[in-house]
């Protein structure tokens, strides 16, 4: 069981802003299902509305009960994601900002996460001065419990910016999830969003943070694969080693007057070159290097996946 609490909040008193519900709902619509459409997580979204007559506003301690009911109970995941206002003291403390002005202290995250019964805890937070939960301010140290990833859209004494109606944190994290950060397997994880988010922002703008004490690399959402599996389990077979050399020729090539018919693997070696798992080591088209008797090999990212095959870990 995955479960995620997902919070947008727009409707300030002072300081509205704009995309955090749209942002919120946005990642509710990818992490609910993955790309084929299977479930994914169970979604709680809380969004703010604007205050009026018999309506409350998100309070700190809809926070705090949202949260602790989050990592409470057993899951394989626990899920976190607030999108609105963040604040800091001259302590160096961070606070969610709720839509009362009340605030919620980052660090009694990480105190419901210490406790918690879930396997694996994954925090993203698309707010100012958002790099809060985990630290100990007092001790300038980060203390995380196994199992728990952090993404944060920038440290605690900057500012997280908003561009065309959205945060950009939020919009590129949604970028990694439709599928930019994923493998060829198909699988994103926490790690594979922060690689993809990091390089967009220079040395001058908010610098996005990634803390995370974890032992494996947990699947955040499914994507259909790139490949074929059983592409990439035959890897082990066509290559008797990682850096052994495939031999072609021209029975290889279809539109050869006399082609073997046993070779359909010709197909799958050029979807392998497509996705950058194999090499030609003269030609520069594997036409031409089955014409010409040439050979293939297995590039570094071939070789990874190679290895995955060869333990029966695809």
């Amino acid at each position: 069981m995955k479960k995620a609490l997902i919070v947008g909040i727009n409707h300030y008193s002072s300081l509205p802003l704009q995309g955090c519900i749209n942002d919120a709902k946005e990642i509710e619509k990818l992490l609910g299902k993955n790309e084929d459409n299977s479930p994914n997580f169970d979604c709680k979204t809380l969004l703010s509305k604007e205050s009026s007559a018999g309506s409350s506003d998100i309070s700190s301690s809809d926070l705090e009960n949202g949260i602790r009911d989050l990592f409470s109970t057993e899951s394989e995941i626990a899920l976190f994601y607030f999108s609105g206002h963040g604040d800091c003291d001259q302590e160096g403390v961070s606070y969610l900002t709720a839509q009362d002005g009340s605030r919620f202290d980052m660090s009694r995250i990480t105190t419901f996460i210490e406790k918690s019964k879930a396997k694996e805890c994954v925090i993203l937070l698309d707010c100012c001065f958002s790099d809060g939960v985990g630290d100990v301010p007092q001790f300038k140290i980060t203390h995380l419990r196994e199992g728990v990833s952090i993404l944060a859209a920038c440290k605690n004494n900057q500012l997280a910016s908003e561009r065309g109606g959205a945060g950009l944190f939020t919009s590129l994290v949604c970028d990694a999830l439709r599928g930019s950060a994923s493998d060829l397997l198909g699988r994103i994880t926490a790690t594979s969003i922060y690689a993809h988010v990091e390089p967009i922002f220079n040395a001058w703008e908010q610098r996005p943070l990634f803390k995370t004490h974890v032992s494996k690399s947990t699947t955040l959402r499914k994507c259909n694969p790139h490949i074929d599996l059983q592409i990439l389990r035959d890897l082990s077979k066509l290559f008797p080693t990682f850096n052994s050399n495939y031999k072609l020729d021209k029975s290889y090539e279809p539109t050869e007057s006399r082609p073997n018919p046993n070779h359909k693997i010709f197909s799958d070696l050029q979807k392998c070159r497509a996705n950058g798992l194999i090499k030609l080591d003269k030609e520069d088209h594997m036409y031409y290097e089955a014409m010409n008797n040439g050979t293939c090999s297995l590039t570094p990212l071939g070789q990874f996946y190679w290895h995955l095959a060869w333990a029966g870990r695809i």
